[in-house]
């Protein structure tokens, strides 16, 4: 990391209505060493998050997380799929339709608008909140050089100065920096140097029937390459590659990303491969709103991972911190066997198999700039305030009305240690239809994390073709 002036002091911690936000509109651009030294504190832990738990006790002061499988689960390696290590808790409480009005505020309005939707069969079953977020000790010491040298450059849409850890754990700068730097904490966020997974992904219809297709993707995270440092990012954060295998008539084809840091200085670099013209292109229009054939138009590029791409689409602004009940833990849903029928209702997935609990969310908004173009006009971020991750999204569409709902059901992946998704949910509430992404339970196995660091021509445009072949 380069070294910079000295900064000048900052207030940290702002109370906000509903729980506390790091960081304040009037902060300077830059935080200081001092004020960087406090993450790991009495206050805030080493990824920027509260320590403490709230004023009624629902949300528990933060303990240091499930760093690694906890001794009551028997768990053998990296692809197997994760014993709940919470077997014995109970639900505190059943949001429905009925009694929503009792929990409106902590009900994001997606979810207010999906039990509304689905007043006979969606309901949400809140459990003790329970903190399992835990990052490696040499990510949480790259955090805190993060803190200091880490900056937005090209007006939000790239960043610079920072390298294996998220870059913003002390939200700073103007209100809009902020939003963006919450946005850049969950693109950078700790999954793992490189993942392997074979899995499905269905369109559920309004009869509940659906087809399955099922792909193979390899992720590599250059942002956390142990090998390397800034120098070598190459202005590259992730190579990703996915293969589809079934159905027959998209099996072989196959899609390579290299994702970039500083979107402004180089867009995405996507190519795909068609498996009937046997032939790899370029796909520069693979981001934005451009439709995912596999979700049958229900979800578009830059909605994996609940947000993915360049920011430059929309005028951000931060919400500041609020309590919420959001997907977490979800090891039911997850479980080695568990039949995609049983996962998958007719209108929504299976109640019974999600677990709910309150957390404190970072809240962003995305406005659409009026010389733009997308589908969605205004969305709605809600991030993990432990993980940095998104966990919930409500997208609108031109006339102003809610549109779509994204939900990630997050769980602990305790041997690596990190929270990420099990799989994700679209919702189209117009048409009410939804997409579910991440489907593995059939497979026998789940995701697996490896310290594996390949050479990049394994990621190339040339080694696309060989590997989408039939």
């Amino acid at each position: 990391m380069r070294m910079k002036a000295p900064r000048l002091n900052i207030t940290l911690i702002a109370a906000v209505t509903g729980g506390l936000m790091l960081g304040s509109g009037s902060l300077t651009a830059e935080v200081s060493q001092s004020e960087a030294q406090r993450l790991g504190g009495g206050e805030i832990t080493r990824f920027g998050a509260l320590r403490a738990g709230s004023d009624d006790g629902v949300i528990p002061a933060y303990d240091g997380g499930l760093p690694e499988p906890p001794d009551n689960v028997d768990y053998g390696e990296s692809g197997d799929f994760h014993p709940n290590p919470f077997p014995d808790d109970e639900i505190r409480h059943t949001v429905t339709a009925d009694n929503m009005e009792q929990y409106d505020e902590y009900l994001t309005k997606g979810t207010k608008a999906l039990l509304q939707a689905y007043p006979d069969t969606y309901e949400i079953n809140v459990y003790p909140s329970r903190r399992t977020m835990a990052w490696p000790e040499w990510i949480l010491d790259n955090i805190e050089d993060n803190a200091t040298d880490a900056e937005l450059v090209g007006g939000g849409n790239g960043i610079d100065g920072a390298y294996g850890g998220i870059p913003f754990p002390i939200l700073h700068g103007s209100n809009e920096e902020q939003a963006q730097q919450a946005m850049w904490n969950h693109l950078t966020s700790w999954r793992g140097i490189y993942v392997e997974r074979r899995s499905g992904e269905v369109a559920v219809e309004t009869d509940g029937d659906y087809s399955m297709t099922m792909s193979e993707q390899e992720l590599f995270y250059n942002f956390y390459n142990p090998e390397g440092d800034e120098s070598t990012l190459d202005n590259t954060l992730f190579y990703y590659l996915s293969r589809t295998t079934s159905p027959a008539r998209l099996a072989g084809g196959a899609v390579l990303i290299h994702e970039t840091l500083n979107q402004v200085k180089e867009p995405r670099r996507a190519w795909g491969y068609n498996a009937g013209q046997r032939r790899v292109r370029r796909a520069p229009n693979l981001a934005y709103d451009s439709p995912i054939a596999a979700a049958d138009n229900l979800r578009t590029a830059d909605e994996t991972d609940l947000f993915n791409g360049a920011l430059d689409k929309y005028n951000w602004e931060y919400r500041g911190v609020q309590q919420y009940y959001i997907p977490y833990n979800n090891y039911e849903i997850a479980q080695d066997g568990l039949e995609y029928e049983k996962i998958l209702g007719t209108k929504h997935l299976n109640p019974d198999l999600q677990r709910w609990e309150r957390h404190r969310v970072h809240v962003v908004e995305a406005n659409l700039k009026d010389d733009e173009r997308h589908i969605f006009s205004r969305r709605v971020f809600y991030i993990d305030a432990d993980s940095w991750k998104v966990v919930s999204v409500d997208q609108y569409d031109g006339r102003g009305e809610l549109w779509r709902v994204s939900q990630a059901m997050e769980k602990s992946y305790y041997e690596v240690p990190t929270v990420w998704t099990a799989l994700d949910v679209f919702h189209d509430l117009q048409s009410k239809r939804y997409h579910v992404q991440g489907l593995d339970t059939e497979e026998g196995e789940t995701l697996v994390f490896t310290d594996r660091v390949p050479n990049k021509r394994y990621f190339s445009p040339q080694a696309l073709r060989r590997r989408g072949r039939r």
